[in-house]
């Protein structure tokens, strides 16, 4: 019988934590909302860094806290506020592509994790090679 109360206690244990975790997330008022959520750069020449801030508010009650924000990719590097944004206030998340060695289209995705809600950013373009200068024409008379 010693299992099966160990049995017992562990599922009233998890069950438990499961309803901390649920009250927790309820609770929050924080909201995070976007002005937009895409950016299209249009072309890019390659090897440059095409750089775009995503603007948001907390339209809720309680502080938003930013607990991670992730790109899907190694070539697009996100930068965001570690503190917490009052109710009413305003921040930006920067969004850097990094273009070089990777002509043609791309489409990536920022993944943004906090206690006002899980958003997800999308930047797109065409990364082009820099078009080459004409040469000069030299004549020997």
């Amino acid at each position: 019988m010693p299992t099966m109360k160990k049995f017992l206690f562990l599922i009233t244990a998890l069950s438990l934590f499961g309803v901390s975790q649920a009250q927790e997330a309820a609770s929050s008022n924080a909201v995070i909302k976007f002005e937009n959520t895409t950016h299209a750069f249009g072309t890019v020449i390659e090897g440059q860094i095409a750089t775009h801030e995503f603007t948001f508010q907390n339209t809720g009650t309680e502080p938003l806290v930013l607990k991670n924000v992730q790109a899907s990719c190694g070539c697009t590097t996100p930068s965001w506020p570690r503190e917490p944004i009052a109710p009413g206030a305003s921040s930006k998340i920067v969004v850097k592509y990094d273009s070089n060695g990777r002509p043609g289209s791309f489409n990536k995705s920022v993944f943004i994790f906090s206690n006002g809600g899980d958003v997800t950013l999308n930047i797109s373009g065409n990364v082009i090679r820099e078009p080459e200068k004409p040469k000069s024409l030299i004549i020997n008379n």
